[in-house]
């Protein structure tokens, strides 16, 4: 009997996913090359085709002359892991943190709720993989987050019964670590970032582990999302795509869900689509998953053919939600309330993302003063490694511990990093206090110097 992979040679969704690839591959090609003073320069327009991408080449945020001086320098990059090597101006900067960013995953946490609470295996995995799709709308987002400094920190309450805690755990590479948890699931996740610089646009490979247990039964899932590029990063306006897999696996019971998200073709084709099956133990396809990451996902139980099931229809399990209308840096509500002290915790840690104060002059429109702050951090960050090494003593992190745990990925191997429980105790010791609260919490210094003892 065929099984879906069959229908690569039989048209239908996987002929479609065939040829969107193709299509991609040829809107790559086919991109201006070589423009005056810009050996090897690729853009690409994706609601357009080859002829309007030296005219795409002159639009995006970037001021014509800065822009060329920044081709100039980062042209000595072109193939190396770009993370941490460059620093770049303000401007091109949202005033929010990579830790912050990873807290968006819990705009739609509900979805993990209702996967707790599903009886049935095979729906409980299309329930968690639209919660892991759903943060892509946050993501296509152009503007650069803030590089953590060496043990910031993010903490967000008042959402849902969440708690979510995120720290940055290493500098070099840049690492970082967060666990979130509520009454139905407790989500755990390294993430240390792997990018390849290209030119004009740059590869992001996530290497990192994702953990969600689901309380009720005690399952364990496992997420593999697919790397992202970075289009037009320079010349033209920046957009972002994701083709390739995500993986999502039940460790306990062994269902799994593959999801492909399709290549951006020409004059847009196949942008934002996602489609797949949710898989049985014995490996036989259960239910199809089909949407846009940018809008909704939907699902049909389906037979082992991965044909719909007759007398059964096309049923819509996530839907993103209404965003603000011409919001400078494409923020959703969510993203606002993240930035927001209304979702800080009693007693915020000083070394809370909200408190930088590059971050809140960028908020607050300053650039000035954000790039003068920036650079001044930045600074510190570096006379404070000085300081440590001077006394040879070993940075450790506060609230995660790193394991002996050296797990692969597909873009290479990750030290892996627990949630230790010690900030449980600190917050339950916080949110019991009656002692007087900061009137104005927003005036307290950043402090992100606050680790745990070090070792000699």
């Amino acid at each position: 009997m065929g099984t879906p992979n069959d229908k690569q040679n039989k048209g239908g969704f996987f002929a479609a996913m065939s040829s969107g690839l193709s299509m991609f591959g040829n809107a790559m090609h086919r991109s201006i090359n070589g423009l005056t003073g810009s050996e090897g320069l690729e853009v690409i327009n994706p609601e357009g085709g080859k002829e309007d991408a030296e005219e795409e080449a002159q639009k995006g945020r970037w001021q014509q002359e800065e822009r060329d001086g920044y081709w100039k320098m980062m042209q000595s990059y072109i193939g190396m892991d770009v993370t941490s090597l460059v620093t770049l101006p303000v401007y091109i900067f949202e005033p929010m943190t990579m830790i912050q960013k990873i807290a968006e995953l819990m705009e739609y946490a509900h979805l993990l709720d209702m996967a707790d609470k599903c009886e049935d295996p095979h729906m409980r995995m299309v329930y968690a993989t639209s919660w892991a799709i759903s943060v892509y709308f946050a993501y296509q987002r152009t503007w650069k987050p803030f590089n953590p400094i060496l043990g910031e920190t993010y903490e967000m309450a008042n959402h849902g019964g969440i708690t979510f805690l995120a720290e940055q755990v290493s500098h070099h590479p840049p690492m970082s670590a967060a666990h979130a948890e509520n009454l139905h699931f407790a989500y755990d996740v390294t993430s240390k970032l792997k990018t390849k610089f290209l030119g004009n646009s740059v590869d992001v490979y996530p290497v990192g582990r994702t953990r969600v247990t689901l309380k009720r039964d005690g399952v364990v899932l496992d997420l593999v999302p697919p790397p992202t590029k970075v289009n037009n990063l320079i010349f033209g306006r920046t957009w972002i795509d994701s083709p390739g897999e995500m993986i999502m696996t039940n460790l306990t019971t062994g269902e799994k869900a593959v999801l492909y998200f399709q290549p951006c073709g020409w004059f847009g084709a196949g942008r934002y689509e996602v489609d797949g099956y949710v898989y049985s133990a014995a490996e036989e396809p259960k239910i199809l998953m089909t949407g846009k990451w940018n809008e909704s996902m939907s699902y049909q139980p389906c037979d082992l053919e991965g044909e719909p099931l007759a007398g059964t229809e096309l049923k819509e399990v996530w839907h993103v939600a209404s965003v603000p209308e011409n919001d400078k840096f494409q923020y959703t509500h969510f993203a606002h309330k993240i930035n927001s002290f209304d979702t800080a915790p009693k007693k915020l840690l000083a070394s809370d993302s909200r408190l930088r104060p590059d971050r809140y002059a960028l908020e607050k429109g300053d650039m000035t003063k954000a790039g003068v702050e920036k650079s001044s951090l930045e600074d510190r960050q570096r006379a404070e490694k000085k300081t440590r090494e001077a006394k040879g003593q070993h940075f450790k992190p506060r609230w995660f511990d790193q394991t002996d745990e050296v797990t692969p990925t597909p873009w290479g191997d990750l030290e892996v990093y627990q949630f230790n429980g010690k900030y449980s105790e600190h917050r339950a010791a916080a949110d019991s206090s009656e002692s007087v609260i900061v009137a104005n919490i927003e005036s307290t210094e950043f402090n992100p110097w606050q680790y745990a003892d070090t070792s000699e």
